[in-house]
């Protein structure tokens, strides 16, 4: 089943497009360390980009943080995300770990992350290998460091505007960076998504580096060097303003401050070495941390009375709203985390179990809601219910039980495509929740398409009915 684009994947394209079509065969400039003019534009149109060289950072962190690289990487958890972009299944080119608090999630691309937690206060994690608990401690330390940098920077930020007067090495399927000719690509040009807004993000960069610092300032070479690792930055959909490829070296740290994420757009640009960044963001999780969903659940059982030996429920309310919430929760549920956790397999299992309780809980509450919907379609089908009453219900739920048998077509499919089949064993999609049409533990098929008929059925012979009593 093909999902239709969002208004803003729509305009994003089409943007895309119209800037595309005004260059025609021509290359956007843009600048290097190189160029003359390349500082100077810099503090002119890209202020809120700092860079701090490696030579600001203590020899100390620098060797526990690339050590900590080398140590997830040789436990193999740094793992290729099957994103969903314009309605495709897209593997990344770089591979990927998100860190932070515990309980937390990142969605990017339509893919929600789970975090392996690192070591907060009065946390007890269980981490697969020791070094990988190690490595976790050392990524926070390196996001203490960077929170205060930030904070540094954006005391300077200020204080300039006061006084101012206003990890791979490159591979074919890199796709080449489409407005200035910059090269290949490892990251394509985008902002990062779903951060709080106006908040820093601070990005170390560990290249290995071989011989490129010496053709890096070679005055022979024109445009960036393709073997140094770069970030590269535009204005957001500017054509008369130059872009800035800045190389990036061992132990380099940039900083993106208050809305430049929001005003530019950045890309990574491949070098000849092996890479690994980590990158430290603010997400915006007032909706993706385990403590939220959990509080959704409650609400959404709050309409529960009691449940019968044999799993059945009765339900406190009929009340059309209160269905509706609880349907939509019972989807939130199994779209945003259960089946959005299992697409990306056992991947998680690698560095540490923290998530197994939590999943197994969410799925044990979802098991509840699929009982509740069971409920209240018992309610519906029930003889001498007051025909305004099962039209209210019938308009509350018949939207959420549409949606969900749309996205169970549409995730059972995405695990069962051809690019998902090439994923390592422990990192294959699994769809989860699923199960066969006469399985007695649940009190609903998996596929709602003959109930969605019965309802919509349902609810035509009701409205007319309506109409003429009126």
């Amino acid at each position: 089943m093909k999902r239709t684009p969002t208004a803003e994947e729509r305009e994003r394209e089409a943007k895309k497009l119209r800037l595309l079509e005004e260059l025609e065969d021509t290359w956007l400039p843009y600048l290097t360390p190189r160029d003359d003019e390349f500082y100077q534009q810099w503090q002119l149109k890209y202020p809120k980009l700092v860079l701090r060289e490696a030579d600001s950072v203590s020899e100390e962190l620098h060797k526990e943080v690339q050590e900590a690289f080398l140590t997830v990487h040789k436990h193999g958890c740094l793992f290729r995300d099957l994103v969903r972009i314009q309605g495709k299944d897209v593997l990344t080119p770089v591979s990927r770990l998100l860190i932070g608090n515990p309980g937390c999630t990142y969605k990017y691309l339509n893919t929600r992350l789970f975090t392996v937690p690192w070591p907060v206060k009065d946390s007890t994690i269980k981490y697969t290998e020791d070094e990988i608990g190690a490595a976790c401690q050392t990524f926070l330390k390196l996001n203490d460091y960077l929170h205060i940098e930030t904070l540094h920077a954006l005391e300077e930020l200020a204080s300039k505007e006061k006084y101012s007067g206003d990890a791979v090495p490159k591979m074919s399927y890199l796709k080449e960076e489409p407005y200035f000719g910059m090269g290949k690509m490892a990251v394509s040009w985008h902002h990062d998504e779903n951060l709080v807004e106006r908040s820093a993000v601070a990005v170390y960069n560990y290249s290995c580096e071989g011989s490129e610092e010496e053709s890096d300032n070679d005055p022979h070479l024109e445009g960036r060097d393709p073997d140094t690792w770069h970030v590269g930055f535009k204005i957001s959909w500017d054509i008369d303003t130059p872009g800035l490829a800045i190389p990036l070296h061992q132990g380099d740290c940039y900083f993106m401050l208050d809305d430049l994420n929001a005003t530019h757009q950045h890309c990574v640009l491949a070098g000849s070495q092996p890479r690994f960044s980590s990158t430290h963001r603010v997400a915006e999780c007032s909706m993706g941390t385990l403590d939220y969903i959990l509080q959704q659940c409650q609400l959404a059982l709050r309409n529960l009375r009691d449940e019968v030996d044999d799993g059945d429920v009765s339900l406190k309310s009929l009340e059309p709203t209160i269905l509706k919430q609880g349907e939509e929760i019972h989807n939130e549920v199994e779209f945003e985390w259960l089946r959005q956790f299992w697409f990306q397999g056992n991947r998680y299992k690698k560095c540490t179990d923290w998530w197994c309780q939590p999943m197994t809980q969410l799925e044990g509450l979802w098991k509840k809601m699929e009982r509740v919907t069971s409920a209240v379609l018992c309610e519906v089908r029930r003889e001498g219910l007051p025909m305004e009453q099962r039209i209210g219900i019938l308009t509350a739920i018949l939207a959420s039980l549409t949606t969900r048998q749309n996205l169970r077509r549409e995730w059972h499919a995405r695990c069962q495509s051809r690019i998902a089949r090439t994923l390592p064993a422990d990192q294959k999609p699994e769809c989860r929740p699923y199960w066969e049409k006469d399985d007695p533990s649940m009190p609903l098929p998996f596929d709602l398409t003959d109930i969605i008929s019965e309802l919509k059925g349902q609810l035509l012979e009701a409205k007319p009915s309506k109409e003429h009593m009126s």
